[in-house]
């Protein structure tokens, strides 16, 4: 049966198996935010080993994340068995198989789930009703491309954008505290080290050399941009030893947290760098997932497949004839990673920084230390304009906002906005508020739940520019209701905007009009409550949005990305 026999809106239940390792999770979640897209009215699963639901847990794809424990309670015949009988008990209506093995689509043809969807990879084709080819080895890409291939049969089109993994506010408190107790200031300029690889040593660069680089980083690089430069170790589990050998060889002291942490502590203390010095491994797509700046070391593995993922990161390898091999551990003389010089480490680690100040010199200590994270892959976006709505944007549309307690923001609105605000992006809330003109609320009101707005975002080092509000009825027939747009011209002439530049963000159909009115990229969000239909009404009058987002964040990606691409930026860091 061809999967073009059956409608989308049938699949209420769908179930996702995804990858094992922690990088291959994080450069498969541009495709399960894809999925969403693709059937937005569908109650998405995860189905993942206990390490990759911690690193995915609170992802907005997801209605639930169930955890497949082998070694474990689903270990051998009975344990698959067990687990076999727990997905069928849920009534799937399909699987989709991010992971490749063999026994992912054994479990859901036990499940008895209808539509077992993957690449035929491992023998497996006989077991899926619906295979995909997998694409030619002469066609080499990233693995990010890889997953969302995947999905083109389905519908999935467009360009990949970058992965992204979320944090709760308090989380990152938590880890803000861990770190001052280790006299890590906010000020402070904070490199990560992140020496080791699950995957085995031959991934691994010399103990000592990283130790050297940073200790030349902390002296040079303190003394030249007057702050302090610390330095903490990172790692799984299991890399106690790896970590303390590098901490052991500096000669100023590092903070040592490898295999000290849990995963969510992991994110966040790799959330908190400046810069992230690390080997071919899953907290390397972590930090390139926050976009913190990376300088990676390649040697046996592909960084063509599997590199930091985006712009404004470095790769150092040194090409060799028997690399890439793939090896876990090398059984030569491991030159792929002793031919790659602390000079040359130290620079790139250099340049990184050097770009990164640049961009932020305008920016006090403490909030570019707090904030620096949430790069803008050092892509300057002074003079462009992003015009956002509220309700089903910003925050979630239950009906009217009557009173400040009301307001709620979705996950990752702050961080978004935040990162707009750094990278020099003027950013207008224009929000259309009959429920003054209905008597639901009163100007008063109003003001408060945005003074509530403006101290949530400001909470997360978030501000807006402005806040314009049309408070008329739909039948009054004014012009600052959106898609009118008089209250876009008003910020125009109050802010000294250029909308040649700008951009607008809302989930409903009006704010789409509102864009094409004025000249500006549309973006539509479908975190409103109307989203689905207003994209149907759009594609079906032929005016589909300049980019449809899962959300702000995601949204703020395509900005970045988009300017980058009209501004043609184009630096190789791979050389």
């Amino acid at each position: 049966m061809m999967w073009e026999s059956v409608r989308k809106a049938s699949i209420k239940r769908l179930l996702v198996r995804g990858p094992n390792w922690i990088g291959d999770a994080v450069m498969s979640e541009p495709a399960l935010a894809a999925l969403q897209e693709l059937f937005p009215s569908t109650e998405i699963t995860l189905l993942v080993k206990p390490a990759i639901a911690e690193l995915l847990r609170g992802h907005p794809a997801l209605h639930q994340v169930l955890v497949y424990e082998d070694p474990g309670r689903h270990v051998g015949i009975t344990g698959k068995w067990t687990l076999a009988g727990t997905l069928r008990r849920l009534r799937f209506d399909l699987a989709i198989l991010f992971q490749n093995a063999f026994e992912a689509a054994l479990l859901t043809f036990l499940a008895g789930i209808p539509r077992r969807y993957g690449y035929a990879t491992d023998g497996r084709g006989f077991l899926l009703s619906d295979p995909i080819t997998v694409p030619e080895r002469t066609k080499i890409g990233h693995q990010v491309q890889y997953y969302l291939d995947l999905l083109r049969p389905l519908g999935f089109e467009g360009p990949p954008r970058s992965p992204r993994l979320f944090l709760s506010d308090e989380e990152e408190r938590v880890m803000d505290r861990r770190l001052a107790e280790t006299d890590i200031a906010d000020p402070d300029l904070l490199l990560g080290l992140n020496p080791g690889s699950t995957y085995g040593g031959a991934k691994r660069w010399l103990p000592e050399r990283f130790a050297e680089t940073a200790d030349r980083l902390i002296r040079e690089q303190g003394s030249h941009s007057g702050r302090r430069v610390r330095v903490v170790i990172v790692g799984a589990r299991g890399e106690e030893t790896l970590g303390r050998a590098v901490a052991d060889r500096m000669q100023i002291k590092p903070v040592q947290l490898s295999g000290y942490t849990t995963i969510r502590e992991l994110m966040a203390v790799i959330k908190r760098c400046a810069l992230f010095l690390t080997n071919d491994t899953g907290p390397m797509h972590m930090a390139a997932a926050f976009g913190v700046p990376v300088v990676a070391l390649f040697g046996p593995t592909d960084s063509r497949t599997t590199s930091p993922f985006g712009n404004g990161h470095t790769i150092v390898r040194h090409p060799v004839e028997c690399s890439p091999c793939l090896l876990r551990e090398c059984p030569i003389d491991h030159r792929c990673m002793t031919r790659i010089s602390v000079d040359e480490v130290y620079e790139a680690a250099v340049r990184q920084l050097r770009t990164r100040n640049d961009e932020c010199g305008t920016r006090n200590a403490k909030s570019d230390s707090q904030h620096s994270s949430l790069s803008t892959h050092h892509l300057p976006l002074r003079g462009v304009t992003v015009f956002l709505d509220r309700d089903g944007t910003l925050n979630r549309d239950n009906g009217y906002v009557t009173a400040p307690d009301a307001l709620e923001l979705f996950p990752g609105v702050v961080e978004a906005v935040a990162r707009l605000n750094r990278a020099g992006v003027r950013v207008v809330v224009i929000t259309n508020q009959s429920g003054i003109a209905r008597g639901l609320l009163d100007h008063s009101t109003l003001e408060q739940i945005h003074d509530r707005l403006r101290a949530l975002l400001e909470a997360g080092g978030a501000s807006l520019d402005a806040i314009y509000v049309c408070p008329h009825a739909p039948d009054e027939g004014c012009a600052c209701r959106k898609p009118g747009t008089a209250l876009a011209e008003r910020a125009v002439a109050d802010l000294g905007l250029d909308l040649s530049d700008a951009y607008m963000v809302g989930d409903q159909k009006r704010d789409m009009e509102m864009a094409r009115a004025v000249g500006a990229k549309s973006l539509l969000v479908t975190t409103g409550p109307t989203s689905a239909q207003a994209l149907a009404d759009l594609q079906a009058e032929g005016r589909q949005p300049d980019y449809v987002a899962s959300g702000l964040i995601e949204a703020v990606e395509w900005i970045i990305e988009d300017v980058k691409a009209r501004q043609s930026v184009t630096v190789d860091r791979s050389q």
